[in-house]
């Protein structure tokens, strides 16, 4: 008897565990894990509604702020509001946090899917590795821009030159 009340007893302490862990599963080191999306700066970055600021890892969409408009930057930051804002998205975060100017760096998702790789395929975006953030994914981005510099989408086939090219 002492012994089964011992287990029940296991039992109860490693549920409470299980569930203290589910409860928390919501931030990552980095961050959030989700949030939903107060507004959209330009093509590559946005702000939730917690406050934090987000930067798309492993894309640069051409400046649409500041004073500074570029060919196609105001079609970036449209497509990528038309995405996320007010939206609900996923964040997941590469080999850094943070950039320099301290905005979370993350593979932003909305319903299944990835915006960082949209504005690559679609020619909204150029490949901005800055190491390490992004390093495990930067080949397959690279292979996104190539295809749509190829197919001429988007700025690819509007601007020229194209600002964000290196």
């Amino acid at each position: 008897m002492h012994l089964m009340k011992g287990w029940r007893v296991l039992c109860v302490v490693l549920g409470l565990g299980l569930i203290a862990l589910c409860a928390c599963g919501s931030e990552s080191a980095c961050g959030p894990s989700a949030g939903v999306v107060s507004r959209v700066v330009d093509g590559d970055t946005l702000v939730l509604q917690s406050g934090e600021r987000v930067r798309y890892l492993l894309v640069d969409t051409p400046e649409s702020t500041g004073g500074k408009l570029e060919c196609f930057g105001t079609e970036a930051r449209d497509f990528n509001r038309s995405l996320v804002e007010g939206r609900l998205v996923q964040l997941e975060y590469g080999e850094a946090c943070t950039d320099r100017y301290g905005r979370l760096l993350a593979y932003v998702t909305v319903d299944g899917q990835e915006v960082n790789s949209l504005l690559a395929e679609g020619g909204y975006a150029c490949v901005l590795y800055v190491s390490p953030a992004g390093k495990s994914r930067r080949s397959e981005f690279e292979a996104l821009e190539s295809s749509a510099r190829r197919a001429m989408r988007g700025m690819w086939g509007r601007c020229s030159p194209v600002s964000c090219a290196r």
